[in-house]
């Protein structure tokens, strides 16, 4: 008789962040004792693995440690090699024992596909607008008009460890928002987490072609992308170019890939948001 072991999935950012807020409810060996309730799985699979701040690089060796040393296995999806997470870091020399502790215990394994199956979805209905114009802004805001018609205008205050965060354009989970306003400022994974949670579709304008000058923009945008992917959530854009030149940083051309390739998917007639309005 099968028996299915019991495991748990979960983004790696949303692993993270519910670490930190165990840690933050208690001080006293929070490492171990967290660990310890993971106990309970035999296999912990975690999606998409990226090191982009100090104190998520300064934690992961130790609480890694502990995951190992309690015989959980876990199962880690990465665009990035493990040699090169976290690659210029502020402090790598003390992340470098976290990437010594994965290479003895895990096995890695490329995963390498010809075709990339969300542009197969791909055709006239897309969503995305471009290049940035009067034209095409037009477009856009007549296309969020359209599914907002009988739809109530309710600006939503999120709450984010004290902290607020308006969506002034926020009609019954159909949300509008300015590039800047999600990549520009302090913004990170878990307000992203907060805004997929309360959206069920979301137009971004203006996003901006990317190089190396608005490097921090573009790894914002990277974080907010994987979460929304990892949600569900259509979007419509407008953006300075098409997704083949739309450009990145030297250091972020590998991630950046998929992320292209999931806007792909999100911004297709495969996720046809005529059915979530």
């Amino acid at each position: 008789q099968f028996i299915e072991m019991p495991k748990k999935r979960s983004h790696f950012n949303e692993f993270m962040i519910n670490f930190h807020d165990y840690k933050h409810k208690n001080k006293n060996n929070s490492v171990i004792s967290y660990v310890k309730q993971l106990k309970k799985y035999d296999l912990i699979y975690l999606d998409e693995l990226q090191v982009t701040n100090i104190v998520d690089a300064m934690i992961l060796g130790k609480l890694f440690k502990n995951i190992f040393k309690e015989g959980i296995k876990v199962l880690i999806t990465s665009n990035i090699k493990i040699d090169d997470l976290y690659k210029d870091g502020l402090q790598r020399d003390q992340f470098l024992p976290f990437i010594s502790l994965l290479n003895k215990k895990s096995i890695l394994k490329e995963l390498l596909i010809d075709d990339d199956y969300r542009k197969l979805s791909l055709n006239k209905f897309q969503k995305i607008f471009y290049p940035l114009n009067e034209k095409n802004t037009f477009k856009m805001n007549q296309l969020f008009r359209e599914l907002t018609k009988n739809k109530k205008l309710k600006p939503i205050n999120l709450k984010i460890k004290g902290r607020d965060f308006l969506i002034p354009d926020y009609y019954d989970g159909i949300a509008k928002f300015n590039f800047k306003d999600l990549c520009d400022d302090n913004v990170g994974a878990e307000d992203f987490i907060k805004i997929a949670n309360s959206c069920k579709l979301i137009f971004i304008k203006d996003i901006p072609k990317f190089n190396d000058i608005n490097i921090n923009q573009q790894q914002r945008f990277i974080t907010l992308i994987d979460i929304l992917y990892e949600k569900k959530i259509p979007l419509v854009l407008s953006m300075a170019f098409d997704f083949d030149k739309i450009g990145s940083a030297k250091k972020l051309k590998q991630p950046f890939a998929r992320t292209l390739s999931r806007l792909i998917e999100l911004t297709s007639s495969k996720n046809n948001f005529f059915q979530v309005v």
